[in-house]
């Protein structure tokens, strides 16, 4: 063989191990990407869950606010806590807690948004990942068969 057949067939192998090493380590960033853009999901799950709670408690706290206003007013107007005055209050009271349902609810429905996104992430990255690594195979294959052809 002739040294500029040898030189063409070491380029050529050279080649595509760089391009496999290099699809390799594009597949391990992609996954790694994947990984954490789920790991911020994951956390900005936690962040909505406590907003959640948090907005409740103000809700209740509000809610109270407002009973208790209404039973100060019912008794320092002489009238006694019964019939009306106690159905204002039961509504009152009935308000708060659907509205800490709702948020109950808002937030639970937020969360799982957040889950199916870290989810969507996680596959994402695998999926880049795997098409990477299939690229780096295919380059190191086609690297093969040039220096096969150069060799023959």
């Amino acid at each position: 063989m002739d040294p500029l057949t040898a030189a063409a067939v070491a380029a050529a192998a050279t080649s595509s191990v760089i391009g496999f090493t290099g699809g390799k380590g594009a597949a391990k960033s992609a996954a790694a990407i994947g990984e954490y853009n789920a790991k911020l999901a994951e956390q900005e799950r936690d962040l909505v869950r406590k907003q959640a709670a948090q907005t409740d408690v103000n809700v209740r706290r509000q809610g109270e606010r407002i009973a208790s206003t209404q039973r100060l007013a019912t008794a320092a107007s002489g009238i006694q806590m019964a019939g009306s005055p106690m159905e204002a209050l039961a509504d009152t009271y009935f308000g708060i807690e659907q509205d800490s349902l709702q948020i109950a609810f808002s937030g639970d429905l937020a969360a799982n948004r957040k889950i199916a996104e870290a989810a969507l992430a996680r596959a994402g990255g695998q999926a880049r990942k795997s098409a990477l690594m299939t690229q780096a195979y295919s380059t190191l294959i086609d690297g093969a068969g040039k220096s096969a052809t150069l060799l023959s």
